[in-house]
């Protein structure tokens, strides 16, 4: 008899172990949370149960970091795992790899469902996207008017190119007819054709907020857009099924924005390089044109009427110093004959003469001059002397000593009183001053 091949219990464990990981890779399972432990070292250890069994579970600290949620007892919870052995005490568990709320965990099923579905259509392949147009006119935005995701996109546009028109097809983006009207705002948008691209998108939410989005008939119609369309739902890390089919998959609201506008900036560098291209291509036809303008510039000055106007003031230059001289030397000969006639008149002139005559009679007025001077004075002297003679037998000596001259009303000195009646007027002089009297009473010698 063969020897039977024995086990030991660590090997049945491990093989065991390696038969339920290579027979179920991955699985998602839901249940209501129980036991739950968060140990020192950062891992999780907790239970998963339903009405009739439970199962035991670890998360450890490299996947349970990237968890939304923290486990509770009473929970109810949809996680994906790997089933594996714990060999030091032989008891199968699983390897939780993900978890969430149990609802969003059966809307997540149901995305990876619908996804793979889509995928396998060829809605997602990149060979049928279309490139984003460079220089939009227009762009078309369908979402909510009040929301903050239309708030951003006009921020952005505003800032990046405002010279952009933006169309605003709005409908609500959560709640049960969501879906509907995005279906319509899309086709509208269709059939008007009057934008260069479409964003469509939200806001960051729930998946359940988010789940309009993930709507097959909205999916497709978004995949057979003739017009290009961004899909901007959610923030960077929610991602929905308009994301995958839609020509462009934006991480924001504002992200979109930017990608269907230039920046302003990129318009200047491009501005900045055709305008240095358009200087050398100007350059160049300038260098090529130098010569052919050359040629044409000594033709023009060939035949040019300024050429015949230049030579006809250069001969009428050469008429006017012509002339000037010939005045000037005219000029010369009338004054050679003006200084030989001055000089021959200033022989036969009597201003000689007259100059002679001026200084004899300059010389006698001097002596006459003197002389009288002489006389005046030899008369003065005698005037002097004979003034004093006088003075000596003056009357007014006399009156000087007391005595006084009258005269009557014909001013004759009265030297008797037979000549004056009562009421006559008369005046009488003294050595100093006069004055008038009325005669009251004459007295006869």
């Amino acid at each position: 008899m063969q020897n039977p091949d024995i086990y030991t219990v660590s090997r049945l464990n491990s093989e065991v172990r390696l038969t339920l990981e290579l027979q179920f890779q991955q699985l998602w399972l839901v249940g209501e949370v129980s036991n739950f432990v968060a140990a020192a070292s950062g891992h999780w250890y907790f239970s998963l149960k339903d009405q009739a069994a439970q199962v035991k579970v670890a998360m450890f600290k490299q996947a349970n970091r990237y968890a939304t949620v923290r486990p509770q007892n009473g929970q109810q919870v949809l996680i994906r795992a790997r089933i594996s052995v714990y060999e030091p005490r032989g008891e199968y568990q699983l390897l939780a790899e993900f978890i969430e709320p149990a609802g969003a965990g059966l809307l997540k099923q149901q995305f990876e469902q619908l996804k793979a579905k889509l995928a396998a259509e060829g809605l997602f392949a990149p060979e049928r996207k279309q490139p984003l147009p460079a220089n939009p006119r227009r762009v078309g935005v369908i979402t909510s008017p009040t929301g903050a995701a239309v708030r951003d996109i006009i921020t952005v546009l505003a800032r990046r190119a405002p010279g952009i028109e933006l169309i605003i097809y709005p409908c609500q983006v959560q709640g049960e007819t969501a879906a509907a009207q995005l279906r319509n705002m899309l086709s509208t948008a269709i059939r008007r054709n009057e934008v260069d691209v479409l964003i469509i998108g939200r806001g960051g939410g729930s998946i359940e907020d988010l789940w309009c989005f993930n709507d097959e008939a909205l999916a497709r119609a978004v995949a057979e857009c003739p017009i290009p369309i961004v899909s901007a739902v959610g923030h960077e890390i929610d991602f929905a099924l308009t994301d995958f089919v839609a020509d462009v998959r934006a991480a924001t609201p504002s992200a979109a924005a930017e990608l269907v506008s230039p920046d302003q900036s990129q318009y200047l560098v491009a501005l900045t390089q055709l305008q240095q291209r358009l200087s050398r291509a100007m350059r160049r036809q300038l260098a090529q044109q130098q010569p052919r303008l050359m040629q044409l510039q000594q033709r023009l000055q060939q035949l040019h009427p300024q050429r015949r106007l230049e030579q006809q003031q250069q001969r009428l230059d050469e008429l006017q110093l012509r002339l000037q001289r010939r005045m000037q030397q005219h000029l010369q000969t009338a004054r050679r004959q003006h200084s030989y006639l001055q000089q021959s008149l200033q022989h036969l002139s009597p201003a000689k003469a007259i100059k002679q005559q001026q200084l004899q009679l300059q010389q006698l007025a001097k002596r006459l001059q003197q002389a009288q001077q002489q006389q005046l004075k030899y008369s003065s002297q005698q005037l002097a002397r004979l003034s004093a003679q006088l003075h000596t037998v003056s009357p007014l000596a006399t009156l000087a000593r007391g005595y006084s001259i009258s005269f009557d009303s014909q001013q004759q000195a009265l030297t008797s009183s037979a000549h004056l009646k009562v009421g006559d007027a008369i005046s009488t002089r003294l050595a100093r001053g006069s004055f008038s009297a009325v005669v009251t009473q004459v007295v006869k010698d």
